[in-house]
């Protein structure tokens, strides 16, 4: 094992020189990168939110909708999502502006119904004592969801949320298959004039780890923060 080991050629497994030199290319691609998470982060909280209220809707129409909904996009694959958005949905007469904007509303769609399934068990989660409470102080239903709900489930749902949103990082990356210059797309740019692929690769899941553990330390912080209110 130690022979194996003292036999790898280290320096053609990663090229410090190269990576600091395609830096700023990546940076390009990281930036692009951001936006689409941010902006997928975004709507799919707010997706997620109208879901998660649906999905416990008294009203069939409301439910039956949302439930198949979020079933549909827990069993479809992202990748496969993506392609059938921006290759397929043209055929029907619907074309994006560009494939970042096929890429976010891919990407929100999805974790979505990830995000629509911690809103409703988080709601799930308040003590039935609260409603009760909340209903011999003669509150209505809006009242009693953001007075004495929604800040009980947001103490709930905080950790499973930004546990999505690091997955929704992660998940940008696919949209690298639908020719969107994000992080991933320019490291396989390089290394295919390079010829370096584990440098380049190697440096753009280091600069995905460091986003998504930002979102992690983020996650830590707001807890601790809505623990001490």
């Amino acid at each position: 094992m130690f022979e194996w080991f003292s036999n790898i050629q280290w320096e053609y497994l990663y090229d410090f020189e190269l990576a600091v030199d395609s830096l700023p290319f990546l940076m390009e691609g990281l930036k692009i990168t951001v936006i689409i998470a941010s902006f997928s982060m975004f709507f799919s909280l707010v997706l997620g939110i109208l879901l998660g209220v649906a999905r416990m809707s008294k009203y069939w129409f409301l439910r039956l909708p949302a439930r198949v909904y979020i079933s549909f996009m827990r069993g479809t694959p992202l990748l496969v999502f993506i392609f059938i958005l921006y290759y397929g949905f043209p055929v029907i007469g619907i074309e994006f502006t560009s494939a970042i904007v096929a890429g976010i509303v891919g990407v929100s769609l999805n974790f979505a119904a990830y995000s629509a399934e911690v809103v409703r068990s988080s709601i799930m989660s308040v003590p039935k004592g609260q409603w009760e409470a909340a209903a011999s102080l003669q509150m209505n239903y809006v009242q009693t969801m953001t007075k004495i709900i929604i800040p009980q489930a947001t103490r709930i749902a905080l950790p499973p949320t930004f546990s999505i949103f690091m997955d929704v990082v992660k998940g940008t990356s696919l949209a690298s298959v639908i020719t969107v210059q994000e992080l991933l797309y320019s490291a396989r740019l390089i290394s295919g004039r390079t010829y370096d692929s584990m440098t380049m690769y190697i440096t753009a899941a280091s600069s995905i780890g460091l986003y998504a553990s930002s979102l992690g330390i983020s996650k830590i912080v707001w807890k601790r923060d809505i623990t001490a209110i």
